[in-house]
């Protein structure tokens, strides 16, 4: 049962690893990698404006204290040149106090002042790289788009996309159905031709009807031959009617040379 559930485990992994693979723009991926660059470069930057801003608190509260303890000791100088040495140590002690308070502020300014430079050159070197990576990006993107436009233009001429597959079964269906209707066409026609089946429209003509209208035709044409080598051999028919007529009229027109037995001469 183990070994089940970890097949389909590994079976459901690899499917839904397929899925998002598929699934998956680098395009958008770039993006959103360049996005969170971009969220954590603020961050750094807003980490050196809260550093810069408790360096800049601290060095006002340093110089409120060295100004608070040079006026206990302007206060000691004259307490003392008054006689009042007991005001003269209080104020003295007061300074002192002050002091270390000064110190400790002090080292703080500049731990800090360390912090700020460290995160200042990190949020520069980031923005470097930032930089970097959104020109590496946008040429990343550039060529992904030019290379899957490449991709389909030639699915398109090769034929295996899936919009120019589905035209190209829609032509080969077209082509199918067509040569269906051609080799229905040619059936029909010859058994019409045969006699297997009847036409009905009285166009069609049976084998022994078409054989005498070939034998009729063919006599026609040898009696039109005859004649055109008759009127190349003598003139056409009219002409030479015309040319006997005319003789025959000639003839009837000359005297008679045979002697009548009446006359007396």
């Amino acid at each position: 049962m183990s070994g089940v559930m970890k097949r389909m485990g590994m079976i459901f992994r690899a499917k839904a690893n397929k899925a998002l693979d598929r699934a998956e723009d680098p395009r958008e991926t770039l993006d959103y990698s360049y996005q969170k660059q971009l969220e954590l470069l603020q961050k750094v930057r807003r980490g050196v404006a809260d550093v810069a801003t408790s360096r800049k608190r601290l060095e006002l509260q340093l110089n409120q204290l060295q100004g608070q303890s040079t006026k206990l000791e302007d206060q000691g100088r004259k307490a003392l040149a008054l006689g009042r040495e007991d005001l003269a140590r209080e104020a003295l002690s007061r300074r002192a106090a002050l002091q270390q308070q000064v110190s400790d502020l002090e080292t703080q300014h500049t731990t800090l002042q360390g912090e700020e430079e460290k995160l200042t050159l990190a949020a520069q070197r980031l923005q470097a790289k930032v930089d970097a990576f959104r020109t590496k990006k946008e040429t990343i993107k550039a060529t992904y788009t030019a290379a899957q436009a490449q991709t389909r233009i030639g699915e398109a001429f090769s034929g295996i996309s899936e919009e120019m597959g589905d035209v190209g079964m829609a032509i080969q269906r077209a082509e199918d159905k067509t040569a269906q209707l051609q080799a229905r066409a040619g059936a029909i026609d010859e058994l019409l031709a045969s006699g297997a089946l009847d036409d009905h429209s009285g166009l069609a003509k049976d084998d022994i009807a078409a054989e005498l209208d070939r034998i009729s035709g063919g006599t026609d044409v040898e009696l039109e031959l005859q004649r055109m080598k008759a009127e190349l051999a003598g003139g056409s028919p009219s002409q030479q009617a015309i040319e006997g007529g005319a003789a025959d009229r000639q003839e009837g027109a000359q005297p008679s040379q045979t002697p009548n037995k009446f006359d007396k001469s």
